[in-house]
């Protein structure tokens, strides 16, 4: 990929609310979506094909080796079963909470660190940008905007990897918000659950001075 114009295929690791969220508007893009959950194929086919009518489903595997950019999108606590070997130099957007009174306590993700920092150290080979965790799974649905729409809506995106994050940013673009560069991965401790932009709904201008970028 030597542009985020070169992203034809995106792979979707869940087939939850969000997961399916994310699919949808990723289609409506433009992308040809891949869904993969820990079940095989065949037994998530029909579910795929009434919920993300056009999506395909198939393996984990499969998605992580057929698609430009990996989404994870399955509760957090199950992130150890992703396979880092698959997920090797991939660019994975995480869009992955910390549910404490749904998950329960998790000591790991009880300290100062982004729970995406946290996840990158399961998968150490992976391009990880931090994203599409501060929007609602039935918002990202209803509040994307052509890019010349003043009202346009924000969403944040942190990496470590700057050339992923320039990839992300066009998806996130692509979908009908306005991707805003928070930087490194770290960053992603702005927006995560219990933040204010965590809880808020900002426009470009607002994000930015929110993440300091002003």
């Amino acid at each position: 990929m030597s542009t985020a114009n070169a992203v034809r295929t995106i792979g979707v690791l869940g087939a939850g609310r969000v997961g399916t969220a994310i699919a949808r508007q990723a289609l409506k893009a433009g992308y040809e979506v891949l869904i993969a959950t820990s079940r095989p194929p065949a037994e998530i086919e029909m579910l795929v094909d009434i919920v993300v009518p056009g999506a395909r489903a198939v393996s984990a595997e499969v998605a992580a080796r057929e698609s430009d950019i990996v989404i994870l999108a399955i509760p957090l606590p199950k992130y150890r079963s992703l396979q880092p070997v698959q997920l090797a130099g991939k660019v994975v957007i995480d869009a992955m909470n910390y549910w404490p009174p749904t998950d329960g306590v998790i000591e790991e993700f009880e300290g100062p660190s982004a729970s995406s920092e946290v996840v990158l150290r399961h998968l150490p080979a992976a391009r990880l940008v931090r994203t599409l965790n501060h929007i609602g799974y039935h918002e990202l649905e209803e509040d994307g905007r052509p890019r010349d729409d003043p009202r346009r809506r924000a969403l944040a995106i942190a990496g470590d990897d700057e050339e992923a994050r320039r990839h992300v940013a066009g998806i996130i673009d692509r979908m009908g918000y306005d991707p805003v560069d928070a930087g490194p991965l770290a960053a992603a401790r702005k927006f995560e659950p219990g933040t204010a932009i965590f809880e808020g709904r900002f426009e470009r201008e607002e994000m930015e001075r929110r993440l300091a970028l002003r």
